[in-house]
């Protein structure tokens, strides 16, 4: 294994949320300006991800005053200090570049719902039932 490997492997964060093409995501944010430190959250929908291991990038989109404005992250930005999944989008493609073309309530996604798996108890005590 090489230096490179090495560095590498020490950075990788380990704890990170399992995000998805489609979600909508708060990507929290350190910004240093002179001796201040600051939070600043960008919010918005995960409209690609890009590359594996430590040089893995996402691309968030949203709309500000009309405008669309899109930020690349690397995802394991030490500038990065948190990301919150608010939605999961039903998508069908790895890549939404077509939502650049989209305005107002055409950049709405399908949200996606997750099935609650029920316990196993219930099962059991009608089997025992018979």
């Amino acid at each position: 294994m090489n230096i490179i490997d090495v560095i590498e492997k020490e950075q990788i964060k380990k704890t990170l949320p399992q995000f998805s093409v489609g979600d909508q995501v708060d990507v929290s944010l350190k910004i240093i300006e002179g001796d201040k430190e600051r939070i600043q959250v960008f919010t918005g929908v995960v409209i690609a991800r890009n590359g594996g291991g430590f040089k893995e990038t996402f691309t968030v989109r949203r709309i500000v005053q009309g405008e669309g404005v899109e930020r690349v992250f690397p995802l394991h930005s030490p500038k990065i200090t948190d990301i919150k999944v608010i939605k999961s989008g039903k998508v069908r493609r790895a890549k939404l570049y077509y939502m650049r073309e989209r305005t107002a309530k055409g950049t709405r996604l399908q949200e996606k719902y997750v099935k609650e798996e029920t316990g196993t108890a219930g099962v059991a005590s009608s089997e025992e039932q018979k």
